[in-house]
C-alpha cells in the first residue's frame, strides 16, 4: 500500500506493518501501545516533548543526539556508557557529574603519587 500526499487520522490494531518505510511523515500526537519496534533504525526524528514508560531499550546505540533535559528515573543502566559527550549540568542523583569526574581523578592521581 502506498500513501502519499494525505492527510488521515488511522487506528491500526493487531497488524504487521515490519519491513515499512516512513519517510517525512508527522506522527505528532500519536500513541504507541504494545508495539514492536525493534531492530528499525531512526534518523532526523523529532522525539521533543515525548514520554516513554515501560521501555525495553537494551542494546540501544544514539550517536550525536540532543538530550538536554532528559529525565531518567528508575532504569536499569548496568553496562550503559557515556563517551565523547557533553557533561555541563548534568546530574546523578543531584550531583553534578563534571564535580565526580574531577573528584574520581583527584582521588586516581592520589593513588599514583604514593
Amino acid at each position: 500500500m502506498k500513501i502519499h500526499g494525505e492527510k488521515h487520522r488511522m487506528q491500526v490494531t493487531q497488524s504487521d506493518l515490519s519491513g515499512s518505510v516512513f519517510d517525512d511523515v508527522n506522527l505528532s500526537g500519536c500513541t504507541y501501545e504494545n508495539v514492536n519496534m525493534s531492530g528499525g533504525t531512526y534518523h532526523n526524528i523529532n522525539l521533543s516533548g515525548c514520554s516513554f514508560h515501560d521501555l525495553n531499550m537494551s542494546g540501544w546505540r544514539v550517536h550525536d543526539v540532543n538530550l538536554s533535559g532528559l529525565r531518567i528515573d528508575k532504569a536499569n543502566l548496568a553496562g550503559a556508557s557515556i563517551v565523547n559527550s557533553r557533561l555541563t549540568g548534568m546530574t546523578i542523583d543531584g550531583i553534578e557529574v563534571t564535580d565526580l569526574i574531577a573528584c574520581w581523578e583527584e582521588h586516581r592521581e592520589g593513588k599514583g603519587a604514593v
